[in-house]
């Protein structure tokens, strides 16, 4: 039966090139959130097309969602001939901006050297292509499967998924009894499992002063020395401890088996946005900074924050006029799926018999959409699987391999067929 499922797949490969390219040819740019509409439509009807029950769900009232800009979700489903169990494939469909430095269309979805081109290939149309073929051959072969299959197109993954996953885990579709296991087809390498991922805490650091004439900065007190000083206490402390802190979570790539923390951006003084190089010249009475915390399962948030703060506190005692303020702006707690859950042990047998070779398993150095899955659906039979080099995304010319894609298909096809069949 194997073998069949391998010839359907097979018979397949010159459609799941084809709408590889058709989903790369749909600009799903993030932000702000262009062509979410017609590339959900577009998935919905491919699969009615194969018997599922297809919904478009808007996830209104989140970041950036607009009448312009609607944050529009498909979540498709074919319930099997008797009750059991419910596996679901999740993609997201949004790509970040294209950038400078291609040699093809980056959205052309161009095919060329047994590669298909373009941004979002790897990251993550190419994963979602593989599950939807990987379903419908499964589906061919095995007719009078019990339980349900499950595929979903979701937004804003690149800018934290509220609009798309988390929504929806709100709304109760990433937990049980409706779902019991979801694969994330996200490009970790064909022969890996991800587990789950490090924590993250982002927060803007405000940093207070005084306004003054810039040729008399003596009457005013600069934010912008003040976020020095707090910058110089990171670079002499923080970073230092962080580098010594180590996990046994198995995260790729090795850098990334210890605490981290990078400065996302820094804004201070008065805007330069109508006169380009020309600032008032004023003395800053403001200056933010977004730091980047990614953390370990061995470390508690309390901790992580306590290590931040303990420092600001400090520069308040010893620095004249320092004062500070600290916001939350997302905060995640790692994950890690225990390696003898059923999804994972199935996906793992899938690896071994295509590849004849132990499955790698990691964890992911940032976050994608499991930690909505576990935080909101209370749901920790997931992992992320599927097809492209985690290397490769957000580059130019950004590629999936057609081999590639079509092996994972296998893989994903056998995970259904032993968490939905048992054999």
């Amino acid at each position: 039966m194997n073998d069949k499922l391998f010839q359907a797949i097979e018979r397949r490969r010159d459609d799941l090139v084809a709408l590889t390219a058709e989903l790369i040819r749909f600009p799903t740019i993030n932000p702000p959130g262009e062509a979410y509409t017609p590339c959900a439509e577009y998935i919905a009807q491919r699969l009615r097309k194969s018997g599922f029950e297809t919904e478009l769900i808007r996830g209104e009232g989140t970041p950036g969602d607009s009448d312009r800009y609607p944050r529009t979700n498909v979540v498709a489903r074919f319930d099997g001939r008797t009750p059991g169990k419910t596996v679901h494939f999740n993609s997201h469909i949004d790509v970040v901006e294209a950038g400078d430095g291609w040699t093809v269309d980056p959205f052309g979805g161009d095919v060329k050297d047994g590669r298909v081109y373009g941004r979002g290939a790897c990251d993550m149309k190419g994963g979602l292509a593989a599950s939807i073929i990987s379903a419908e051959a499964f589906m061919e072969v095995f007719p009078d499967f019990p339980g349900a299959i499950e595929i979903s197109g979701t937004v804003d993954e690149e800018s934290g998924g509220f609009g798309g996953v988390a929504y929806l885990a709100s709304k109760g579709f990433f937990s049980k009894p409706r779902v019991d296991h979801v694969i994330i087809p996200e490009p970790l390498n064909k022969d890996r499992i991800c587990l789950g991922h490090r924590g993250v805490w982002w927060a803007e650091i405000e940093t207070k002063g005084s306004i003054a004439h810039g040729s008399m900065p003596f009457l005013g007190d600069s934010a912008i020395r003040h976020m020095g000083a707090v910058l110089d206490a990171f670079e002499e402390e923080l970073f230092p401890a962080l580098d010594r802190k180590q996990t046994v979570m198995p995260v790729v790539p090795e850098g990334a088996r210890r605490s981290t923390m990078n400065i996302n951006s820094i804004h201070g003084g008065q805007t330069e946005d109508f006169f380009p190089g020309l600032p008032s010249p004023n003395v800053a009475d403001s200056c933010r900074t977004v730091i980047d915390r990614r953390f370990l399962l061995e470390e508690k948030i309390d901790e992580v924050k306590g290590e931040v703060t303990t420092i600001l506190d400090r520069l308040k005692r010893e620095r004249p006029k320092f004062d500070y303020s600290i916001r939350d702006v997302m905060e995640v707690q790692p994950t890690m799926t225990d390696r003898d859950a059923p999804v994972v042990t199935a996906v793992a047998d899938g690896i071994r018999a295509i590849f004849d070779r132990e499955p790698e398993y990691v964890i992911s150095p940032g976050t994608y959409d499991q930690k909505h899955i576990a935080r909101i659906g209370h749901l920790f039979e997931c992992i992320a699987y599927g097809p492209g080099i985690l290397d490769l995304a957000h580059r130019p010319d950004e590629w999936v391999g057609i081999e590639d894609m079509v092996e994972s298909a296998k893989v994903m096809a056998l995970s259904l067929n032993t968490l939905l069949r048992g054999t």
